[in-house]
């Protein structure tokens, strides 16, 4: 028996070895087709925070809303013409940075032009909301695909929008209007 054993031990370590090899040749073969594959990290995201684009577009929204002697009254010119500057800063930002937006902004535009057409009509909170809300899914799109270290101020942005209430009379929300305002005026001036 002993003699039986002895004829079967070389014949079982040749039988491992041979097993080896043909695992480590499969693997071999099978991973051979996939290679080695590197992530350019750098090039999925684009940050443009340090480039300043010093658009005069931009700037005029800033300006007009830094200043403090525009005021909400009764006729909304005011709202109006603040909502219609930011859509074209946003508008401008885009092409600065060979963003193609996918809201419309011309909606938003159309919406900002409602509120000045009936100065007595309840409608008003609720076309700056939907102006807002485009506005706001534009300049989102545009911070992930071109600032993505912005998401806290298009955060800001958005909340402020949220805060104006479609059912509440406009001139009795005129900080909340006048925030939204302010806060898309921080992100654009980031941006520019």
């Amino acid at each position: 028996m002993t003699e039986h054993k002895n004829k079967l031990f070389p014949f079982a370590w040749v039988l491992l070895v041979i097993v080896i090899m043909a695992f480590v040749a499969y693997f071999l073969y099978v991973n051979r087709f996939k290679g080695n594959k590197t992530i350019d990290l750098s090039a999925q995201q684009t940050d443009l925070i340090n480039r300043h684009e010093n658009d005069t577009t931009v700037t005029d929204f800033i300006s007009y809303v830094s200043d403090g002697s525009n005021k909400m009254s009764l006729d909304h010119e005011y709202s109006n013409t603040a909502l219609i500057k930011l859509s074209r800063a946003v508008s401008a930002m885009a092409r600065a940075t060979d963003y193609v937006v996918k809201a419309n902004l011309n909606e938003a535009e159309t919406d900002a032009d409602k509120i000045t057409r009936d100065p007595l009509a309840i409608t008003h909170a609720d076309n700056i909301r939907k102006a807002a809300d485009i506005l706001i899914e534009a300049l989102n799109n545009l911070q992930k695909a071109k600032y993505p270290t912005l998401a806290a101020e298009v955060a800001a942005v958005s909340e402020a929008a949220q805060q104006i209430d479609p059912d509440v009379m406009t001139l009795d929300q005129k900080s909340k209007v006048k925030q939204f305002f302010q806060r898309s005026a921080e992100l654009l001036s980031k941006m520019n």
